[in-house]
């Protein structure tokens, strides 16, 4: 098992100093690169074949990041803040740790080498405000991407977010990707990612995308949407209810009367109630099919 840390703050620093019609490239082939895989997974080019055509330059705008035009002078602070070695320590270790951790619980992962960084998340992009200061994308496995507005908060809690996409690299060996995927494989895929950061940094440390809800709205709200919803796979749908409507109303998508990031808060208590109820542990509970989890857990749509 291998775990490569990308450094961003170095790429960054390298960006500053260019020119600026020289950053976009910087970008692409140094920072990007390394996760073409992923990307092409999700059908993101490295470079678009028109100007300011459809790539991950344009992706890291619409997902709250910089454009690379604005590494510049004013994101010094910011870079190094990212930028000691300790955070990329602590970083690497909790992607390390989720790893052997799994690996002592006797489940044998299919993927062995691991690819992360971090990226800065643009604290005026209305995208960056509804995800909060931290954030990660891990659904590709072997590729892992942190998201920060760095601060003194969320440079100790990137780790645990990095705990979460871990998980779902380590889920997703597991459980296959398709086009059918449903609204209950998405709520019960995040539910085990943010349990299993719980479990390893501490319930204190979970996300504001399960403490924002209150269990009335929980309750009252969320769960009767989601009951009605959990075979639903028009993937528009499926993430509205996920995500909530304040998200995907900046992404243009109808919305649902879900609160924010409903989908996520449901799905941590519905884990919370199966490994309750089963005895399972999280490392167990983490390949287990959705089908498998829903049979178990009908009593807590009651």
């Amino acid at each position: 098992m291998k775990v490569t840390a990308i450094r961003s703050d170095k790429i960054y620093k390298k960006m500053i100093f260019s020119k600026q019609e020289e950053r976009d490239d910087i970008y692409r082939y140094e920072l990007m690169k390394p996760f073409e895989f992923k990307w092409s997974c999700v059908g993101v080019p490295i470079k678009a074949e028109h100007l300011g055509g459809y790539d991950v330059v344009m992706v890291s705008s619409m997902t709250g990041g910089f454009v690379p035009s604005q590494i510049n002078s004013e994101r010094i602070d910011d870079v190094e803040k990212i930028s000691d070695e300790n955070f990329w320590q602590a970083c690497e270790e909790s992607i390390t740790k989720t790893i052997k951790e799994f690996e002592k619980n006797g489940i044998s992962l299919r993927t062995k080498d691991y690819i992360f960084t971090v990226l800065l998340n643009d604290p005026l992009s209305p995208m960056s405000k509804m995800t909060g200061d931290y954030c990660g994308d891990g659904g590709i496995p072997g590729y892992i991407i942190g998201t920060i507005i760095p601060n003194e908060q969320s440079l100790k809690m990137l780790p645990v977010a990095l705990a979460h996409e871990t998980n779902h690299n380590i889920r997703w060996q597991f459980i296959q990707w398709s086009n059918e995927i449903t609204l209950g494989d998405m709520i019960v895929s995040e539910g085990l990612a943010e349990n299993f950061a719980a479990f390893m940094f501490g319930e204190d440390k979970v996300g504001m995308w399960v403490k924002n809800t209150t269990l009335e709205t929980l309750e009252d709200v969320i769960k009767p949407a989601i009951k009605q919803n959990l075979n639903n796979s028009d993937f528009n749908k499926l993430s509205a209810f996920l995500y909530g409507d304040e998200i995907m109303n900046i992404r243009g998508i109808e919305p649902v009367g879900m609160p924010y990031c409903g989908g996520y808060a449901c799905g941590y208590y519905i884990i919370k109630h199966y490994l309750k109820k089963t005895g399972k542990t999280i490392f167990e509970a983490t390949i287990t099919p959705t089908i498998d989890i829903l049979r178990e857990t009908e009593d807590f749509w009651n």
